[in-house]
């Protein structure tokens, strides 16, 4: 394997279908069993690392007698998706005001070159950092269901390919459960083109009611938990600050909760009762609680474009208040259970690094998914599992806390006496609105 980087080329006429094609040959079969086989044949475990970077670095791998080569797929969809506006593989530095060189899984990978891992896990963080890799391969992916064919199935055909990323042929551990959620994951670093955000949004609303109903439920606890995180941390609980800095975010929470309004209406108008009515209203109380008033009072400047899609929100809520402040009280964050309501964090892709390395450092693999952090539902053993990850996920964030206004903030925060407050006003404000 060489160690140059992937350089632009000319490319073929790649299309969707052939990409996704390559791509579930690599997943479905033993190349990546063999590509960590041949890497941990190194001398030493950072030598095994480094072979592996080469690999993710120029995208082409040795598995066994042939080789796995990603480079033509990886040129032509990063080029069109830098067009649209998105560097899905790239990371902002907030810092140096730019691009990291480096990709993020090269990035994870750096960071693991000078931690001690146990010999006989050595093959499972291997395994682990390529599942990473090939998982946002898919990431960039999920930016082009639009180009070619029908979005919903192409969605569908990501969301199959993901489930054998995380099945039998890899390091088996379990990253989200739905190809939805990697389209959040794509794009939820900084982009200094934020109307990008707004073309993307335009794209989602052509999808079918099924799939924005997906989308709709993980925006929620997404977008909600960035905007909690920045109205405590980052400013100082000032509203308008946070409506000003995030404006590309309103119209999408907002996209989030009509979609699940208008899912809770036909699920009440039809009596319909169980987990998918929970989930729902968790995901309305979750999407309101950051700001209620942008969505249940006057619209702010950022939804001043959105005035169809505020009334609409507006005009449900005020049909279904009565029944919905009746059923949001099941919702409200205890000690007891888990609560999405009660998890703060400041960017998608930096809970899923810290996922990673800490499934890395455990030498195991986990069951929870990133759906798993954004609800409650259905109450079970994984929601137990989901707050011991986003408890392990805040030590982490308190032991590399970041500076933000001043003084030292864990970006990752799960407090259930944070989460009553959130309830508390919430509530307060969805009744004093009348």
């Amino acid at each position: 394997m060489s160690a140059d980087r992937a350089r632009p080329e000319p490319q073929p006429n790649i299309t969707f279908d052939r990409a996704c094609a390559v791509i579930e040959a690599a997943l479905s079969g033993t190349s990546r069993h063999e590509i960590v086989v041949g890497v941990s044949k190194s001398k030493s475990f950072s030598k095994a690392l480094s072979h592996l970077r080469d690999g993710m670095r120029s995208h082409r791998f040795r598995a066994g007698g042939t080789s796995v080569s990603l480079n033509a797929i990886i040129q032509t969809f990063d080029q069109r998706t830098r067009q649209d506006g998105f560097h899905v593989l790239h990371d902002w530095d907030g810092t140096l005001d730019e691009l990291n060189e480096e990709t993020i899984p090269v990035d994870v990978l750096n960071f693991m070159m000078d931690k001690t891992v146990p010999r006989l896990s050595e093959r499972h963080v291997l395994a682990l950092l390529l599942d990473y890799y090939f998982l946002y391969v898919l990431a960039l992916l999920t930016l082009r269901v639009w180009d070619e064919g029908n979005p919903n199935d192409n969605l569908d055909r990501l969301s199959r390919l993901l489930g054998d990323l995380q099945g039998s042929n890899g390091s088996g551990r379990k990253f989200a459960d739905g190809a939805e959620v990697l389209v959040l994951v794509a794009v939820s670093h900084f982009e200094p083109d934020v109307s990008a955000y707004d073309r993307l949004l335009a794209k989602l609303k052509t999808l079918d009611r099924s799939h924005r109903e997906r989308f709709a439920l993980v925006l929620a606890g997404i977008y909600a938990s960035h905007l909690r995180f920045g109205f405590e941390a980052t400013y100082g609980r000032d509203v308008v600050a946070m409506r000003n800095d995030n404006a590309p975010d309103y119209p999408w929470l907002l996209f989030a909760l009509v979609t699940l309004m208008e899912a809770y209406a036909r699920l009440h108008d039809h009596d319909s009762e169980g987990t998918e009515r929970e989930r729902v209203v968790e995901g309305i109380l979750n999407g309101l609680s950051p700001d209620p008033r942008a969505f249940v009072g006057n619209a702010p400047d950022s939804l001043a474009s959105y005035e169809e899609e505020h009334s609409r929100f507006r005009e449900l809520f005020e049909k279904y208040r009565r029944d919905l402040l009746v059923e949001l009280e099941h919702h409200r964050p205890s000690e007891e259970k888990y609560s999405p309501i009660a998890f703060y964090f400041n960017f998608l892709h930096n809970i899923l690094k810290a996922i990673v390395v800490d499934a890395m450092l455990r030498g195991e693999a986990s069951n929870v998914t990133l759906n798993d952090l954004l609800t409650g539902f259905p109450r079970s053993s994984t929601a137990e599992l989901s707050e011991a990850l986003a408890r392990t996920l805040m030590s982490y964030a308190r032991s590399s806390p970041e500076k933000i206004r001043g003084r030292l903030v864990p970006v990752i925060v799960y407090d259930p006496r944070k989460g009553r407050r959130a309830y508390t006003e919430t509530i307060r404000r969805l009744t004093s609105s009348n």
